[in-house]
């Protein structure tokens, strides 16, 4: 068993911070050693030189390493169409993302795309994300197999969408739940890969299609739900028109048994008491899109109002709607949000959310998003002098804390200076731009 030692500024969580003073939510080591073998973390020390002979010993400072990011929430399809300018949610659907998810039924397009976007996010940290993929099945081979190829934890799953969308991209209840099952049956649990039963949202699927997918909870539970929830004011109301014997938008879901601990629930900006106390029941996260809800205009997240209420939160990119597929650029944004509504988001909040919180949001705590013996050896290092103004602001940086708060402020793909996935590196390896 070969033994490599990555050395360097080492800080992981082990709890959510609490406040600025809060050092016990998180561990940090001024020179660490993260022992690797068989991809997963055996040790996490000090440095000791004794210690690491016989070792492969990468020397990464001064550099912090931290575990991958982790992203709750995209839409690996709409990689090329990041940027699409529209003036709301359902003009931007019906303007440009069906006409660009039909493209996925072309021979060989899915796993070009699929290709580009793994580059993408292993350019930004990122290790571990939840996808959807278009109606098509090929498009969820293609990105299975190339997460498989590249040993990542990623997470995804068919869009089930049989009204409201393009003919092209309509499925039935019966070839959704057919093809949903299949795709379940052929990539859940195979390699590091897990599935995620995607009914697009409401306004796309009929009573019938819920059924079905409830039917596909039911036989499957311990595969993830991963849908959207109250982005929009236009969408929330068409949604009742829709099923007007709901109770409200939350009510559609509950109504269909599709809220639990591993139903993933995109965005949740505009939720009324009873509908946040039901989130909160049930156990479901509420996914903060920020780049996404301000690019097209869909309201403000109220982070602290979910968090009294004991809703589990977690936060995402939400390519394409979302501007950047960088977890630093979207804490960034989710700060000023945040600002907005008067409520304080603090650096080690952001990383712990981007991390560990992420994490615990799948239920995957003991696997990924921390530094531990036993996690799989996921890991970012982040260079907070990567440009010359950050190498600027750097020299009156005085704490942790602002070097955290410099690399979500004004960090990018240039301040990911590495990547390993299952203890491998993955950044530098990759071609092109990296």
């Amino acid at each position: 068993m070969s033994l490599t030692i990555l050395r360097g500024r080492v800080l992981t969580f082990v709890s959510e911070p609490q406040g600025l003073d809060d050092h016990a939510s998180y561990r940090y080591l001024e020179d660490g050693a993260i022992s690797i073998a068989d991809g997963k973390i055996v040790a996490v020390n000090d440095f000791d030189a004794a210690m690491a002979a016989g070792a492969e010993v990468i020397d990464h400072r001064p550099h912090l390493i931290l575990p991958g990011f982790i992203d709750l929430h995209l839409h690996y399809v709409q990689s090329q169409m990041i940027a699409a300018y529209a003036g709301s949610l359902l003009e931007w659907l019906n303007t440009y993302t069906f006409v660009e998810e039909q493209k996925f039924g072309q021979q060989g397009h899915a796993g070009a795309v699929a290709s580009a976007f793994y580059d993408e996010l292993i350019r930004n940290g990122t290790t571990t994300a939840v996808a959807y993929c278009s109606v098509h099945p090929q498009s969820v081979d293609a990105y299975f197999a190339e997460a498989e190829k590249r040993n990542m934890l990623m997470i995804g799953g068919k869009v089930m969408m049989d009204r409201n969308a393009p003919e092209a991209l309509r499925d039935t209840p019966q070839s959704g739940y057919d093809d949903t099952r299949m795709l379940i049956e052929r990539w859940h649990g195979r390699a590091r890969g897990l599935y995620a039963i995607s009914p697009r949202f409401a306004i796309t699927s009929t009573p019938e299609q819920l059924a079905a997918s409830q039917a596909l909870v039911a036989e499957y539970p311990d595969c993830y739900v991963q849908t959207h929830l109250s982005e929009n004011a236009a969408e929330i109301s068409f949604s009742m028109e829709l099923y007007p014997k709901s109770m409200d938008y939350t009510g559609i879901y509950e109504d269909y048994g599709l809220l639990g601990r591993k139903t993933l629930l995109g965005h949740c900006i505009h939720l009324n008491h009873r509908e946040t106390r039901v989130l909160a029941e049930t156990g479901s996260v509420a996914v903060f899109c920020p780049t996404s809800n301000l690019f097209l205009g869909s309201g403000l997240f109220d982070r602290e109002r979910l968090m009294h209420a004991g809703v589990r939160i977690g936060v995402a990119t939400d390519i394409g709607g979302g501007t950047s597929f960088g977890m630093l650029r979207t804490m960034d944004e989710a700060y000023k949000i945040l600002q907005l509504r008067g409520q304080r988001l603090t650096p080690f909040n952001s990383f712990y959310m981007m991390t560990l919180g992420n994490a615990r949001a799948l239920s995957l705590e003991g696997t990924i998003g921390a530094i531990a013996v036993g996690n799989s050896a996921d890991l970012v290092v982040l260079n907070a002098n990567a440009t010359s103004a950050m190498a600027m602001r750097m020299l009156t940086v005085r704490s942790l804390m602002e070097e955290l708060f410099l690399l979500q402020t004004l960090g990018d793909d240039r301040s990911i200076a590495e990547v390993y996935v299952a203890g491998a590196r993955a950044k530098s390896t990759l071609g092109g731009l990296a």
